[in-house]
């Protein structure tokens, strides 16, 4: 099923030649009845393929191996120890596994029910296995070995600015078009800074190469090399350039204006410019330099584009002073678990009450929030599986009330929130809104108005809480309100949750029937409700 599928997936491609074969396998060998139909569901028929051994001439033909499972490459290893650098399990690609999830186990003598999850698992493998050739190996085209590069990035810091303005002169003379990244001005500057914005320019393909320049290259080269798929090169003299490019495939020069004049730079840059990499036992090398595992890809090489967005977004909460109230910034501990394998499992129902199997370990860290909610504000039960605050207000209205009841709320021109009853949000469509508000004269809740406006209408709940109202709410108050006309009382407490948790704030929850949240905003957790 393997062959089949990879020779599916690189259907049209000539700059892939599938072959498979097994360890002990017997030759000539058709496949199996349930393989054949699994990948028929596919429309590819592989009813003419034949098993083969694996040989040592195989095995010396293969650019790659990929096997099933880890048992398999080690005895490929063990059998043909000069390989292990070229041999791979399948789904070792895929950082959605853990590491012992990665295995495909043979599936002969099995159901069909079992091949086809089989199927599925290898399919899963190769996308895996294809996206990290492709984003760490790109093979250099004919068109491309037959012309100079056609952009260039370059930058500097103060020490080599002089120098990269000339060069940079120089490429455009060349007719190659170039991008400079800075520095601008012989002004003090810190060298990371233009090295990575380079690297990152280069690693996006948004330049074929890059040039580097402070006093001694050196620098700028090790910063450069931080960033996953980039290859600087510090270069003194043309030899060390054109082995660069050839043997080692530099896509970014690093230069020392200190010990190099402008025509020495120049004509290095010359070499470095014509050079081709040669490919053979240097990109048998070169794979051993850059990550194995999707794990270690992270997202720079995966997906550069949103890599970019996601830095950009960085720098600028870095840069800026957060003013937006329903916002925060959360740690790297929370990041870490938002980011973890637990984003991969379905959980519908409760701790130890699912209608998913395989949920122990995501039970234990719901019920640790459970438990920790719970004494953190002193309630007998939380529910922490809300997206939202909106989603949390949601699930305490439809479980208490039905559409067209009546419900109490503060106005959203008041300080309250759009799941008060505004007529843009479902909870103004679902219900009939009353709305209370502040006293114009001090623009504090008028609870004398909130307890006529109960009276007179005698709602089925009574929503307090607020999106922009910086004053110590009644809860006290409103407990009364809502007991004397028998409504249930909701109080929302998101923008505040942080300052009741330490006590700085009075607590609902003795006086409130519900009590909603957001864990995102004073509680700087990850976003979600509660």
């Amino acid at each position: 099923m393997a062959e089949g599928l990879l020779r599916h997936l690189t259907k049209g491609r000539e700059d892939y030649e599938v072959l498979s074969a097994g360890v002990g396998a017997i030759n000539g060998s058709p496949p199996s009845p349930h393989a054949v139909r699994a990948l028929q569901e596919l429309g590819i028929d592989i009813s003419h393929q034949r098993s083969r051994m694996l040989t040592a001439e195989l095995v010396e033909q293969a650019d790659y191996i990929f096997a099933m499972t880890l048992g398999h490459v080690e005895t490929i290893t063990l059998l043909y120890p000069h390989v292990a650098d070229k041999t791979f399990v399948l789904r070792e690609f895929d950082d959605t596994l853990d590491v012992f999830e990665k295995d495909i186990p043979d599936p002969i003598g099995e159901s069909y029910e079992v091949y086809l999850n089989c199927r599925d698992q290898i399919e899963q493998g190769i996308a895996s296995m294809l996206r990290f050739l492709e984003s760490t190996t790109p093979r250099p085209t004919a068109a491309a070995a037959a012309t100079l590069p056609r952009s260039f990035v370059v930058g500097a810091d103060h020490a080599g600015f002089e120098l990269k303005e000339a060069l940079k002169q120089h490429l455009q003379d060349a007719g190659i078009a170039v991008t400079d990244l800075g520095a601008y001005s012989a002004q003090a500057t810190d060298y990371p800074d233009y090295a990575q914005a380079v690297a990152r320019h280069v690693n996006r393909g948004q330049a074929d190469l890059g040039l580097l320049v402070c006093a001694t290259g050196v620098g700028m080269c090790m910063a450069a090399n931080k960033v996953p798929g980039i290859r600087a090169a510090a270069v003194a003299d043309e030899q060390v350039a054109a082995l660069a490019r050839s043997h080692n495939d530099a896509n970014v020069l690093c230069l020392g204006a200190k010990f190099l004049s402008a025509e020495q730079a120049k004509r290095i840059l010359d070499t470095f410019l014509r050079g081709r990499f040669e490919g053979g036992r240097h990109e048998r090398r070169l794979r051993k330099l850059e990550p194995r595992t999707a794990a270690q890809l992270a997202l720079a090489v995966v997906d550069p584009a949103v890599y970019a967005a996601v830095q950009d977004e960085r720098r600028r909460q870095q840069q800026t002073i957060e003013l937006i109230a329903s916002e925060n910034f959360t740690s790297p501990a929370v990041m870490e678990a938002q980011g973890s394998v637990l984003t991969n499992k379905y959980a519908e129902g409760y701790p130890r009450r699912r209608w998913y199997g395989g949920c122990e370990n995501v039970d234990v860290v719901e019920q640790l929030a459970i438990d920790r909610a719970c004494q953190l504000f002193g309630a007998e039960h939380a529910n922490v599986q809300p997206h939202s605050g909106s989603g949390a207000n949601m699930a305490v209205y439809f479980a208490c009330l039905k559409p067209g009841d009546r419900i109490l709320t503060m106005d959203l021109c008041h300080g309250g929130h759009l799941t008060h009853g505004n007529k843009v949000n479902f909870s103004g469509r679902f219900f009939e809104v009353v709305h209370y508000g502040v006293r114009k004269e001090d623009e504090r809740i008028d609870y004398e108005q909130l307890a006529a406006l109960a009276r007179q209408h005698r709602p089925k709940m009574i929503t307090v809480g607020a999106s922009a109202y910086p004053r110590i709410i009644n809860f006290a108050a409103l407990g009364e309100i809502a007991r004397e006309v028998g409504a249930l009382l909701l109080a929302d407490i998101a923008h505040i949750a942080g300052l009741v948790a330490t006590g700085l704030h009075p607590s609902p929850v003795p006086h409130a029937d519900f009590v909603t949240t957001t864990t995102h905003k004073t509680l700087r957790g990850p976003r979600g409700g509660l």
